[in-house]
């Protein structure tokens, strides 16, 4: 299966890209993953809602010339559907063997996603209705990409 992050901004953080790096070298043994970081904007302290908007459909544009056609899109959003390990597990499962070998998640920078990335998205997935960093969030993805493949090869994980 093919796995690509499309997310806004870098990771500035040592301790951040040591973990992203981690969960890259464990993932490799059960999938090709590419992380794809595209340029946030800055947002003034205080932005009125319409700047606010200006900036999310400018990260928008730069994350959907980065999700193929033939992708599986997965939002990261606070409304998305909320899964447990397992359930993810095997909903990744069952999206490959339905021919599915391309998914996309993507992760928005600080002001969230525009309404033109959640309707190119086949779903929407939450981990949380709490907000976290973007940069924190791309761990705790990875991290759960990795649980899946343990539990989808039969292999111990932490509960």
């Amino acid at each position: 299966m093919n796995i690509t992050f499309v997310t806004v901004g870098k990771i500035k953080e040592k301790y951040f890209r040591d973990a992203v790096a981690e969960y890259q070298k464990r993932l490799s043994k059960y999938c090709k993953l590419d992380i794809i970081e595209v340029a946030d904007e800055k947002t003034p302290d205080r932005a009125a809602e319409a700047l606010e908007d200006q900036i999310r459909q400018k990260e928008a544009e730069r994350i959907l010339k980065n999700i193929k056609e033939n992708a599986y899109c997965i939002a990261l959003t606070i409304d998305g559907r909320k899964r447990d390990s397992v359930n993810l597990a095997e909903h990744i499962e069952q999206l490959g063997i339905s021919g599915k070998s391309n998914l996309v998640f993507v992760i928005g920078g600080s002001l969230g996603l525009h309404d033109s990335v959640i309707e190119r998205a086949d779903e929407k997935l939450s981990f949380s209705d709490m907000t976290f960093p973007h940069q924190l969030m791309r761990v705790i993805l990875m991290e759960q990409i990795y649980r899946c493949y343990r539990i989808i090869n039969g292999e111990p994980y932490h509960k």
